[in-house]
């Protein structure tokens, strides 16, 4: 096996794009598939020289930001520049995480495919992008079930709904400080921190802490209005074909009480009136 393997992956990638691909005028004769050296030097803003000892195996320690610049250049989807870093053994920068709210319409039909158990999309802010009809009935109590940070601090139903409130600020609080790693010049983001730090003591307390949580799994306590108490656990997936966005899933112990109260949930919120917005 060669021990080349940066070089191949550039000229393999390199050979994939057209000229169109990229817009960029086709002329003269080629004498290779794809696009020429000295085009993705162009698109990459880099030295053509430097890209072909790149290729050829005499440059082997390009930094993280050259490798960004030649992903873009070279069109890459994060799998594809992911494992573009992880051939010469360095981090991409944040800047090339590209994210969206927008919720794919197959992810908004898997979430209906849960009727059972409450099902939600995120973003790294917490919004609340999509829910099914249970999340939407466990999150009933909220004013507007919109972002969990600002249901966690400046909603007053958020300490009466998470019995154990202390816990869930801290691990609410981490994951934005994770975010803020992420993508430190998110617009929403500041706007979100501003608002909590302007209006709630303890947001401020715990965010001078630094410290960072991811969202993986983890058991919730919640004191439904409705229906009581009821304890459930998550799991949160990340939504690999839109970066930043993750699938929470609620479910209960089967054959728990908190199962039984789940299911009544969901037979309240099925006869009650909503409002279509």
């Amino acid at each position: 096996m060669t021990d080349n393997r940066l070089g191949e992956f550039l000229r393999a990638r390199r050979a994939a794009l057209r000229p169109e691909d990229v817009g960029t005028a086709s002329y003269g004769v080629r004498r290779v598939t794809g696009l020429r050296r000295e085009e993705v030097a162009v698109l990459a803003g880099v030295n053509a020289d430097y890209y072909t000892r790149l290729e050829q195996g005499r440059e082997r320690h390009p930094s993280a930001q050259m490798l960004d610049a030649l992903g873009r250049a070279l069109r890459l989807d994060p799998d594809a520049h992911a494992h573009l870093h992880r051939l010469t053994r360095t981090a991409p920068s944040n800047q090339f995480t590209h994210t969206t709210d927008r919720v794919a319409p197959a992810l908004r039909q898997l979430l209906d495919g849960y009727p059972g158990a409450p099902a939600f999309v995120i973003n790294r802010t917490l919004d609340i992008l999509a829910a099914n009809a249970l999340a939407e009935a466990l999150h009933s109590p909220f004013e507007q079930a919109d972002n969990l940070a600002r249901m966690t601090f400046l909603d007053p139903a958020g300490r009466q709904f998470y019995t154990r409130w202390s816990l869930t600020a801290q691990a609410t609080v981490g994951h934005l400080r994770q975010a803020a790693g992420l993508d430190p010049d998110n617009p929403r983001l500041r706007e979100l921190v501003r608002a909590l730090t302007e209006h709630s003591m303890d947001f401020t307390r715990l965010w001078t802490t630094h410290a960072v949580r991811g969202k993986t799994q983890d058991d919730k306590h919640f004191l439904h209005p409705d229906i009581g108490a009821l304890t459930l656990t998550y799991q949160a997936f990340d939504v690999r074909d839109a970066p930043g966005q993750q699938l929470v899933v609620y479910q209960a112990e089967p054959g728990s009480l908190s199962a039984q109260v789940l299911n009544l949930l969901g037979s309240v919120h099925a006869t009650s009136p909503r409002t279509v917005t």
